[in-house]
């Protein structure tokens, strides 16, 4: 799974194979070492989640949690649907938008 972060713009990027283990486990979780102390790392998950009311972001110290409704995760993982999209408002009055999408690579 791939994270991308761009200004206000939060992205995951899952291969067929992830979104496979996404369908049936429910999460999809990666974690990037920033240092040589455990505690020193990133740590990103796309989860399946019955108490989301919609596509949204939590952080919590060292950890961004991409959370999809169930409905919506389970439609999305068994249908051709390539993205999701969603917004949420943050801090200061601005707004994250969040990006949730199976890269199938070219088709060439």
């Amino acid at each position: 799974m791939k994270l991308r972060l761009e200004d206000n713009t939060l992205r995951l990027r899952l291969d067929p194979p992830e979104v496979d283990i996404f369908r049936q486990q429910g999460r999809l979780q990666t974690t990037v070492p920033l240092g040589p102390a455990a505690f020193e790392q990133l740590t990103y998950s796309l989860e399946r989640d019955a108490g989301a009311p919609a596509l949204m972001v939590r952080y919590e110290a060292g950890h961004i949690r991409v959370l999809l409704p169930t409905a919506v995760a389970d439609q999305w993982t068994s249908t051709n649907e390539v993205s999701l999209r969603g917004s949420i408002e943050v801090a200061d009055n601005q707004v994250l938008h969040i990006l949730v999408e199976k890269d199938l690579g070219c088709k060439h």
